[in-house]
């Protein structure tokens, strides 16, 4: 069925729905229930990477001040892969952001008014908004907007403990630093100049910064009126 379809659709009964019977209600519920269970898997999924982000960061700190004499270079690379979690973990997370959006919606609509003496559940828009997204799945939220909220959940700490164990090390191995100089001389990798590994690490530390804040006003606007399930995302 096309979304332009909509417009017209009643229930079986030609109607706008009548109240839901004993069997419907159990189907919603046994709903409800593999929902929380596919949110359940899928954000088991997302810890997993973050666990992962963590450890190779872990190891990195361990190589880098093994020694006065060890190189800081693992700390720029585990940049690297952390960013790669976050690319995996922010697809994944618009996976689990479905699951968990249909979730609340059902509670919010159908179990929360259930416990108010002086409401009932009934069949409405609110049930058209969720068959309409059986029907029509799709993600509720952008990729972008998935990092941004995994960067504020997580990864802004990580990167944050990144940026700062990696300064530590060039600040005070082999010895305390002494000039500006001899600062940009420590960041210096290879053919790289230190000025060159010290433009490109604020550019990629205020670009995850950047991406944090524009998306949590995103974010705000979004929800500030929620007209459905994906506004929810």
């Amino acid at each position: 069925m096309k979304q332009e379809d909509w417009a017209g659709w009643k229930t079986p009964d030609g109607g706008t729905g009548n109240e839901f019977d004993n069997a419907e209600i159990g189907a919603l519920a046994h709903l409800y229930r593999g929902e929380v269970y596919r949110s359940t898997i899928w954000r088991t999924r997302l810890d997993n990477t973050t666990n992962w982000s963590v450890v190779t960061l872990g190891i990195a700190l361990s190589v880098t001040y093994a020694s006065p004499s060890a190189s800081p270079l693992p700390l720029l690379l585990v940049g690297i892969l952390i960013t790669m979690f976050l690319i995996l973990e922010a697809r994944r997370y618009r996976y689990f952001n479905v699951w968990r959006a249909r979730c609340r919606w059902i509670e919010t609509n159908f179990y929360a008014p259930m416990l108010f003496r002086s409401s009932r559940p009934k069949p409405g828009e609110w049930q058209d908004i969720l068959g309409r997204d059986y029907l029509l799945p799709q993600y509720h939220i952008g990729f972008w907007r998935a990092m941004g909220r995994r960067l504020r959940r997580n990864y802004m700490w990580i990167f944050s403990f990144q940026a700062i164990a990696y300064f530590g090390k060039v600040i005070i191995h082999p010895e305390p630093l002494a000039t500006y100089s001899e600062f940009l001389s420590r960041m210096a990798v290879g053919p790289f100049p230190g000025a060159a590994i010290f433009v490109v690490g604020a550019l990629f530390h205020g670009a995850w910064v950047t991406l944090a804040i524009w998306t949590y006003g995103v974010d705000k606007r979004a929800h500030a009126a929620k007209a459905g399930v994906g506004g929810m995302g």
